[in-house]
């Protein structure tokens, strides 16, 4: 199979990433097979290696829009310190995308930045929206409330912010909403200790 046929074969499927093994299915070749057809694509600038076995199959490569493809079949959304900035909430530009999921905690390191993804309970996964490049980011209120209920966990990743500026328009009683989904009493007492914390830092 040339090239040419083997990326509009990709293509055809309507996703802008793929791992080697669904390509091979696609390809109807081999996973060795498709391997090689995908790496001489990417050397031909017509798709980009992500990381081993995983591709990106459009023209342009939005770091943003990767979490999900990298955790799935589970999905993945950006929010913490990365949304946070992005909302304009934070001045100091975070090291490598942060996101949370419902997959495993896990830093990953891929050939466009690092992604910092952080696990969160179903009932408190939500609370994103698309962004004009097919992005999943949270929404201000849920960016800052994801850090607050990570903040009590292992990682001291979330402990603190240097500064934080709420938008205008930023919903309180997003925060409130959010809080009633977590199940556990004393999870519930911490995040919402934090947030009035971060809240207080913020002159709200």
């Amino acid at each position: 199979m040339n090239p040419t046929d083997a990326l509009a074969i990709l293509r055809r499927l309507g996703v802008p990433a793929i791992d080697t093994a669904d390509a091979a299915a696609a390809l109807r070749q081999t996973t060795s097979a498709a391997s090689k057809q995908l790496a001489r694509l990417a050397r031909a600038g017509l798709l980009q290696s992500v990381r081993q076995g995983t591709w990106w199959l459009e023209d342009a490569l939005d770091p943003l829009r990767l979490p999900e493809h990298l955790t799935a079949p589970l999905p993945a959304y950006v929010s913490l310190q990365t949304a946070l900035h992005r909302h304009g909430m934070i001045e100091q530009i975070p090291g490598v995308v942060y996101a949370v999921s419902l997959g495993k905690t896990q830093r990953l390191t891929t050939r466009v930045g690092t992604f910092s993804i952080h696990h969160v309970a179903p009932e408190v996964f939500g609370g994103f929206e698309e962004t004009p490049r097919g992005a999943k980011l949270a929404t201000p209120e849920k960016a800052l409330f994801d850090f607050a209920y990570l903040s009590s966990g292992r990682s001291r990743l979330f402990t603190s912010l240097p500064e934080l500026e709420l938008p205008r328009g930023f919903k309180r009683k997003e925060l409130g909403r959010w809080l009633a989904k977590i199940p556990s009493r004393r999870s519930r007492t911490l995040t919402s200790n934090k947030l009035d914390e971060l809240l207080a830092k913020a002159g709200a």
